[in-house]
């Protein structure tokens, strides 16, 4: 077991208006805390989807672990092989290296607070997806970045069936 050690020396405190918001409905992201703000103890965001929108396709990370808190609403997780529901007030932890996806369930709306430990700086990963969505890079393109910010993607059978399930 490893332990990080963070190193800074200040209290991290962003206020809503000072925090940067990445997309718009169906699906926001706002940017916390990136690990650079927290000494690489963790990094931060807030996930809001509407209308049982998709969040992250199914990925894993190698050296961080992943926290889903449910503020509001009601979303599904892919832990592995298993698609769990989760309503406000779960929380939903995934180990290092486990496959793991999430999307608000659907017909629902879900508000997400995102936690990953150890940080990795993701604040440009999500300004890299922002690219996507506006047409500037390539989805491809991130399986360049993949490494810098520890996201491999994968596929899985377990999601793509739930997800294509909710939809008929």
């Amino acid at each position: 077991m490893s332990l990080v050690v963070p190193d800074f020396d200040a209290s991290v405190i962003v206020r809503s208006s000072d925090a940067e918001v990445i997309g718009r409905a169906p699906t926001t992201v706002r940017l916390l805390a990136d690990s650079s703000a927290t000494g690489g103890a963790l990094s931060t965001q807030r996930v809001t989807l509407e209308g049982g929108a998709d969040g992250a396709s199914p990925h894993r990370h190698e050296n961080s672990a992943e926290m889903f808190y449910l503020l509001d609403g009601e979303a599904q997780l892919l832990a592995g092989d298993e698609v769990v529901t989760a309503e406000r007030g779960n929380l939903v932890v995934v180990p290092p290296g486990l496959p793991h996806a999430f999307a608000a369930a659907p017909g629902c709306d879900a508000d997400l607070l995102i936690v990953i430990t150890p940080g990795v700086e993701r604040f440009e990963y999500f300004r890299h997806l922002q690219r996507i969505a506006l047409g500037e890079v390539t989805p491809e393109s991130l399986l360049e970045v993949q490494e810098i910010y520890d996201n491999y993607f994968l596929q899985s059978a377990t999601w793509a069936e739930a997800r294509a399930a909710d939809r008929t």
